[in-house]
């Protein structure tokens, strides 16, 4: 494979791994929602923070696959093609953290807003669970930062 074949892999993977994370968890956490807020619809702004938890990660993982693309060339279109294999194996390796805590973050976080959502139907408030849904999320701001620290590092 050539470095460009590396690099386009490495952007591909941070991208679409987290985001069928994310919409596997928005998915989940929507139905949760959908549930509580049929009960009492004054609870729908709770629900959605809960709901909107899990995207982070799809957003996390769109940052490092532009960064890649940015880097590599590949949004240049033309220059990309001289990518040492080397370079492209390091935004391939650079990638991985977040694409793969970034899938399985998202999909882990989405039930522990699912459980959030049974604090606001029967407690009425979610602050806890929202602070419960953010400690999964602790790894996925890891996960990118790894992953951006190890882009810095490709030369």
């Amino acid at each position: 494979m050539t470095g460009i074949m590396w690099a386009a892999l490495g952007a591909v993977i941070a991208l679409v791994l987290p985001g069928i994370g994310s919409s596997i968890g928005v998915g989940m956490a929507g139905r949760a929602a959908a549930g509580v807020i049929a009960e009492d619809p004054e609870k729908s702004g709770q629900c959605t923070v809960l709901q909107l938890l899990p995207a982070t990660q799809g957003i996390y993982g769109f940052i490092v696959a532009f960064l890649i693309a940015s880097n590599a060339g590949l949004l240049k279109g033309s220059g990309a093609s001289d990518l040492a294999v080397s370079v492209g194996r390091g935004y391939f390796f650079a990638a991985l953290p977040i694409a793969i805590v970034g899938l399985v973050s998202a999909y882990l976080q989405s039930r522990v807003c699912c459980a959030g959502m049974n604090i606001v139907a029967k407690q009425g408030e979610g602050g806890k669970g929202i602070v419960l849904a953010i400690m999964v999320e602790t790894y996925a701001i890891l996960a990118v930062l790894v992953s951006v620290l190890m882009l810095v590092g490709v030369k």
